[in-house]
């Protein structure tokens, strides 16, 4: 069996935990083994960098490092805001010799910084989507809007993933799992990220234009790959609603939710009960 490296982080234990379990569901019928990153913290998303750039280098770094003293070569980061600061993380210590010692300092590990570090659409297309066609035993018929947010793609010259203004890698894992997926503005505007809590009036505002573009395109079904996008529009449909004075009941769903469903995996399973907005049972099915 392939084993990956596994950094679930925060959010995927607490309130993304319906993430967790999709990702791991996905992994064990395509049979891979996930290889969690021995004694992981907190990456220090979404704060710390606003805060401490010693600090914020140093608690992705001794991720970093723990995953290199356990002989991972390869690390899954399923969260993209967690996925963002590994990868910059690792890109600042390349490239600065003096924080990359200082950081050393702070951690006391050594740091090769040689990990390789992926998002789950990367995930997915490497080694889901190769034997798709042989796993997939029920068809997503969904207008769907992929909804990447703004930590997958950003900053361009750095994580060189996707397209950074029109993305379209999420899109064509939908279509191969027989999703129309719709042409539309707001595939990577901010949902209000980390202002979930913060505030909220900021989140209903923001995540209300992503949600009234995608349901004028005819979207059934939001597709995301992230956490905080999910939690902003998901959770935050009261403020979302109130802002666009209407009762918006299209679901939200991460794509290894999508990707489970198409292989046969069962719904609870998936997580696909623990959502604010209800996601319905047969939500594969044609109305």
């Amino acid at each position: 069996m392939t084993s990956v490296g596994f950094y679930p982080g925060c959010s995927l234990n607490g309130s993304s935990r319906e993430y967790n379990e999709s990702v791991r569901a996905v992994a064990e019928a395509a049979g891979l083994v996930l290889e969690e990153v021995p004694d992981w913290n907190c990456c220090g998303a979404t704060a710390a960098h606003n805060l401490n750039r010693e600090i914020s280098l140093a608690l992705p770094a001794r991720i970093l490092a723990n995953a290199e003293n356990a002989g991972i070569k390869e690390i899954l980061v399923p969260c993209a805001a967690c996925y963002n600061r590994l990868a910059l993380t690792r890109h600042e210590l390349q490239n600065d010799t003096a924080i990359k010692k200082r950081v050393q300092e702070l951690t006391g590990a050594e740091l090769k910084c040689d990990v390789q570090i992926i998002n789950v659409l990367q995930w997915l297309e490497k080694f889901i989507v190769p034997e798709l066609e042989n796993r997939v035993n029920r068809t997503f018929s969904r207008r769907v809007a992929c909804y990447y947010g703004c930590l997958l793609v950003r900053p361009a010259g750095i994580l060189k993933f996707d397209r950074p203004e029109d993305p379209v890698s999420m899109d064509r894992i939908m279509q191969k799992l027989g999703a129309t997926a719709v042409e539309w503005a707001f595939k990577t505007e901010c949902c209000g990220a980390g202002f979930s809590i913060s505030n909220t009036e900021a989140v209903g505002r923001l995540s209300g234009e992503i949600l009234r573009d995608a349901l004028l395109r005819q979207a059934e079904v939001i597709i995301v790959a992230c956490p905080m996008c999910h939690s902003n529009l998901d959770m935050r449909r009261p403020a979302i609603n109130a802002y666009i004075k209407e009762q918006l009941t299209v679901p939200v769903i991460y794509i290894t939710q999508a990707v489970g469903l198409a292989m046969g995996i069962g719904f609870e399973k998936l997580g696909l009960h623990r959502h604010f907005i209800p996601v319905s049972d047969n939500i594969l099915q044609t109305s």
